[in-house]
């Protein structure tokens, strides 16, 4: 059984057991999470339900399990002949949740 979710503008497939590593959620980790926005909703091969836009009555609950940052995005801008060079990092935020229940 698994579902595609809309979660913070995204889509991901979630499946029972499974991680998402998911846009950072101000939410400190063990806290349920609850996403309404399922798209679709499969519980086998022949049956699936499509969402318009969203399956009505479904639910997906999650854990937050961990914050972490992924990494290091190296941002280096020049113009040549010019001597113009900028180089900036930057390390996005991100969190690990946990799929509990698909309903």
């Amino acid at each position: 059984m698994y579902a595609l979710v809309e979660f913070k503008g995204k889509q991901y497939r979630a499946e029972k057991g499974s991680l998402l590593k998911v846009d950072r959620i101000d939410a400190e980790p063990g806290t349920k999470v609850d996403i309404d926005s399922v798209l679709l909703l499969s519980s086998g091969e022949n049956d699936v339900t499509v969402g318009t836009p969203y399956v009505s009555g479904a639910r997906v609950s999650a854990v937050v399990e961990r914050h972490e940052k992924a990494r290091k995005i190296i941002v280096f801008k020049y113009k040549p002949k010019k001597d113009y060079r900028r180089k900036q990092g930057h390390r996005q935020w991100y969190s690990i949740i946990k799929i509990e229940d698909i309903g």
